[in-house]
């Protein structure tokens, strides 16, 4: 059994799809709240996706099985709060310079355990929520696609719905990681050798 990561450990976070890793990218451990993990994603990081086209497209490529090409994430801190027997995790975003920007909601399977990190799948359809607390559905269009392409079928669909459904009503935020700050010394992480061994 893999241990549980120390707090600082760079530990890595992979959707994967037909045994494939379709997005992943490197984590600080952060600790555990409540039965959830937290881990933080730092601006600079080295990661792995499979990049929307010019028409804003990625399903099919991530469904045929497309490598993943680089990309280093930018912009904004991400702290991701997740229980691992939950199909979704709750994340807090701040630009640059620690301005808080919201929530956003990412429906996917449960947590998976691996001698990286953690893997799961993507279901492409997110919540994102205001600092006030309104919120919106996100990527309705990815999700239809999703179920075009035989990623989900109605009954696997109407459960992610409703799971998004589920955490709206609950309204689990503020969190109360909202004035969390990383240590100092934290810095970027580069992706590790193995990223893409199951």
């Amino acid at each position: 059994m893999t241990p549980e990561p120390k707090p600082g450990e760079a530990v890595l976070l992979r959707s994967v799809f037909r045994r494939r890793v379709r997005f992943t990218i490197p984590h600080r451990f952060v600790g555990a709240d409540s039965g959830r993990l937290v881990l933080y994603r730092q601006p600079g990081s080295e990661g792995r996706t499979v990049r929307r086209d010019a028409n804003g497209r990625y399903l099919d490529r991530w469904v045929r099985g497309d490598e993943p090409t680089p990309f280093m994430w930018a912009r904004t801190h991400m702290l991701l709060l997740v229980n691992p027997a939950e199909a979704h995790s709750l994340e807090l975003f701040w630009d640059e310079s620690w301005t808080f920007l919201g929530w956003y909601v990412n429906l996917q399977s449960v947590l998976r355990r691996s001698p990286l990190g953690w893997d799961m799948t993507d279901w492409a359809l997110d919540i994102w929520v205001e600092p006030d607390g309104t919120w919106q559905w996100k990527d309705e269009e990815d999700f239809a696609a999703a179920q075009c392409l035989g990623v989900l079928d109605a009954t696997e669909a109407a459960a992610v719905r409703a799971e998004g459904e589920r955490v709206i009503a609950a309204h689990p935020w503020p969190t109360g990681w909202e004035a969390w700050r990383p240590p100092a010394d934290w810095g970027p992480l580069a992706l590790p050798t193995g990223w893409n061994t199951l």
